[in-house]
């Protein structure tokens, strides 16, 4: 697996490590069934559903309960946490790689992220909103940090690896066939 971003280098190594350690628990789990909930609430017809960046499985755990005959799909570059997500969630489509690298072959009912676009270096965003839009046949999701202008923050001591913007703003901007529904 070749690292294009010092993010990517991060996040693949005992950093992202630590933080499948530190997020983990049925509490998170509940946590995000509750969200989901309400997310999907505003949707229909999902049978596929693609995490990029998944860590775990925490969010495709509470969508399996949500949606348990979906057909799940994760792409995770973390080594350690791509095997506890495929303990976690049996049978799924899994990716070991970067969001970057990933060709995709099929396209998806929902695409989304959840705290991963605020850690992908801003350069490459493009890239990557380009394959949430690509993969999607209906619905892009994104749950990230938000701010009206473009930011880095300090993360856990680390710089250049947490950036706030307007990302659903954006992809708005980039695709405007897309129509926001909530």
């Amino acid at each position: 697996m070749s690292n294009t971003t010092e993010q990517e280098v991060f996040w693949q190594g005992d950093f992202g490590d630590e933080y499948s350690d530190r997020n983990r628990g049925d509490k998170w789990v509940a946590s995000n069934a509750a969200f989901f909930s309400k997310v999907l609430y505003r949707t229909h017809g999902i049978d596929t559903v693609l995490e990029l960046g998944a860590n775990i499985g925490l969010n495709l755990m509470a969508i399996k309960q949500l949606l348990p005959d979906a057909k799940l799909s994760a792409v995770e570059i973390n080594e350690r946490a791509a095997a506890e997500l495929a303990s976690n969630v049996p049978g799924i489509d899994l990716h070991l790689k970067s969001i970057l690298e990933f060709e995709p072959t099929m396209s998806w009912d929902l695409v989304f992220t959840k705290g991963v676009l605020i850690h992908i270096n801003p350069e490459k965003l493009p890239d990557v909103y380009k394959l949430m839009y690509e993969c999607s046949n209906r619905y892009l999701f994104v749950s990230e940090y938000y701010n009206p202008q473009p930011v880095e923050i300090s993360y856990r001591g680390h710089a250049g690896k947490l950036f706030k913007r307007d990302f659903a703003g954006e992809l708005l901007d980039a695709f405007p066939s897309l129509d926001l529904v909530d």
